[in-house]
C-alpha cells in the first residue's frame, strides 16, 4: 500500500483546507453545508470527476480531499493514486454510498488515508478530516473489518502461525498498542486507553512497523487478526 510522500505543511491552528470530489452535485453542496462556516474545516473548492479534481486541487492547495470512487471520466482510485504522486500532495478521504464496497483495498494502497460511509454522522465525519489532516488514519468502523476479511482470505492455519511468530519480536507494550490498532483506535483513543502519551503512541507505533517490516496501520490491523488476537 502507498505511503504519503510528504508531510502536511500546513500553518497550525490554520483551519484544515478541503477539497470536495463527487459526481452528485446534491452532495457536494450537502458537505459544502456540514463542513462549512468558521469551524476548523475551510472548504476551498469542488470537482465533479477525477480529472477536474486535478486542476481543483492544483488551484486550491487542500490539506485533505473528499474522494467519491464511482466517477466518470476516472474514478476516485485513479485520481487518488495521481493526486498522491504529486509533491507536495493532499491527504485523501475516500467516500462511499456503500458499505461493502470491493474497492476498499485499492484505495487504500492508492494511497487514501482513510475511508468513510457518506452517511457518517457530521461531527465523526468532521473529526475524521481533522485526524486524516494530522496524519493518522480515519474508518468507518465497519471498514476495519472488511478490509481485514478481504486481506487475509486462505489458510487460517499458516496465517496464525506466521503471525504470531512474527509478533514475537514486540515487547509486551508494543503488542498491546498493536491490538489497539487492529481495533481502529486512534493514538488518542489508544494514548488514554493504555495510560500513555500520545508521543509514546506514536514512538510505539514506529516500532512496530520497523520490526514487522509494515508500512501502516491497516498492514498491523491484518496481523493481529491473522494471529487471532481480539
Amino acid at each position: 500500500m502507498s505511503t504519503p510522500t510528504d508531510e502536511s505543511s500546513r500553518t497550525p491552528n490554520a483551519p484544515v483546507r478541503v477539497v470536495i470530489v463527487d459526481d452528485d452535485a446534491l452532495v457536494r453542496q450537502g458537505l459544502g453545508l456540514i463542513l462549512g462556516g468558521d469551524g476548523p474545516i475551510e472548504v476551498v473548492g469542488e470537482a465533479a470527476d477525477g480529472i477536474e479534481a486535478e486542476q481543483v486541487v492544483e488551484d486550491a492547495r487542500p490539506d485533505v480531499v473528499l474522494m467519491d470512487i464511482r466517477m466518470p471520466r476516472r474514478d476516485g482510485i485513479a485520481t487518488t493514486r495521481v493526486l498522491r504522486a504529486r509533491p507536495g500532495a493532499p491527504r485523501i478521504l475516500v467516500l462511499t454510498t456503500f458499505d461493502a464496497d470491493d474497492n476498499v483495498l485499492d484505495a487504500l494502497r492508492a494511497g487514501a488515508s482513510g475511508f468513510l460511509l457518506k452517511a457518517t454522522k457530521p461531527e465523526r465525519m468532521v473529526e475524521s478530516i481533522l485526524a486524516v489532516a494530522a496524519g493518522e488514519p480515519a474508518f468507518s468502523p465497519t471498514v476495519i473489518g472488511q478490509v481485514v476479511a478481504a486481506a487475509t482470505r486462505g489458510d487460517a492455519g499458516d496465517r496464525r502461525r506466521d503471525a504470531l511468530t512474527s509478533l514475537d519480536a514486540l515487547t509486551d507494550r508494543e503488542r498491546e498498542v498493536a491490538i489497539a490498532v487492529a481495533r481502529g483506535w486512534s493514538n488518542a483513543q489508544v494514548s488514554a486507553e493504555l495510560f500513555m502519551s500520545v508521543a509514546t503512541v506514536k514512538a510505539h507505533i514506529s516500532k512496530i512497523f520497523e520490526k514487522l517490516g509494515l508500512e501502516n496501520r491497516v498492514q498491523i490491523a491484518v496481523r493481529v487478526h491473522d494471529a487471532q488476537l481480539l
